[in-house]
């Protein structure tokens, strides 16, 4: 069993209801507002609650950050790669996939997780034998994310090769690339690969891509953390995606006035 901390984490969990609760703890004196939308979807599911002291959440409690509430429930099930070529199939856009690789951070795939889900990432990709994080720790800085987006494990490139053959593109995000990721078109199928600021991403994912793209800076930064680079590449995916299904403007700025007093 997995111990989730926080409001947040632990109503996503419950709404997404892919884990199996054996108890919510909720610290004495906790206010009753913050903690009423908890109180009401576990009574709906029947996960019972319990009211503990203080000194009981903090034994359970990785840090100092969980609000008062700790869920103990099972872990959370990994999309399979079979789930994942059903997506494909069913879905009525053209997917989004985030592929990660030289992840060492938790809180940094956290926040990845959250920016991902947040900028319509349909699901993200990482290799099994990277996996190695504590899913608290995960959980936690995702901020609810960690329970929506679908996590694919997955053993080699053979995996992103099928991908490839039901039409989605590999496009690489690395440094030095003549293009960039406003001359790039990511409004069909496309998985984005993106690598740790350490080693980036490596010769067999680099080996297979369809194309590469880098994200134009004029600091003197040498690189950006994974989060980050994440964060910029699928914002300008989201971009294109929502501009393709919009009316043509003449300058993209809106000139209507709010002020009814005029």
């Amino acid at each position: 069993m997995e111990r989730l901390e926080g409001r947040q984490s632990v109503f996503a969990a419950l709404m997404a209801r892919q884990r199996r609760f054996d108890v919510i703890l909720i610290r004495h004196g906790t206010h009753p507002e913050s903690i009423a939308d908890i109180i009401e979807l576990s009574s709906q599911l029947s996960v019972p609650v319990r009211f503990v002291d203080s000194r009981e959440i903090d034994s359970l409690a990785h840090g100092s950050s969980h609000g008062g509430v700790i869920a103990v429930c099972s872990p959370k099930p990994r999309t399979t790669v079979e789930q994942l070529l059903e997506m494909i199939e069913q879905s009525s856009e053209p997917l989004l996939l985030l592929l990660l690789e030289g992840i060492d951070d938790a809180r940094n795939l956290g926040f990845t997780i959250r920016s991902a889900e947040a900028l319509g990432a349909h699901a993200l990709l990482i290799k099994k034998h990277l996996w190695d994080f504590d899913p608290i720790e995960v959980a936690r800085p995702a901020s609810g994310a960690y329970e929506w987006l679908p996590l694919v494990q997955i053993d080699d490139v053979a995996v992103i090769r099928s991908l490839q053959s039901r039409g989605l593109k590999l496009i690489g995000c690395i440094a030095g690339a003549r293009s960039t990721i406003f001359d790039a078109d990511f409004t069909g199928p496309t998985i984005l690969a993106i690598g740790g600021e350490k080693r980036g991403l490596s010769g067999a994912v680099r080996g297979i891509c369809d194309g590469f793209v880098s994200i134009p800076s004029k600091g003197q930064a040498s690189s950006l953390s994974l989060s980050h680079a994440s964060a910029i590449v699928l914002a300008e995916a989201m971009r294109q995606r929502i501009a393709r299904h919009l009316p043509a403007k003449s300058n993209g700025i809106d000139h209507d006035s709010s002020d009814d007093s005029k």
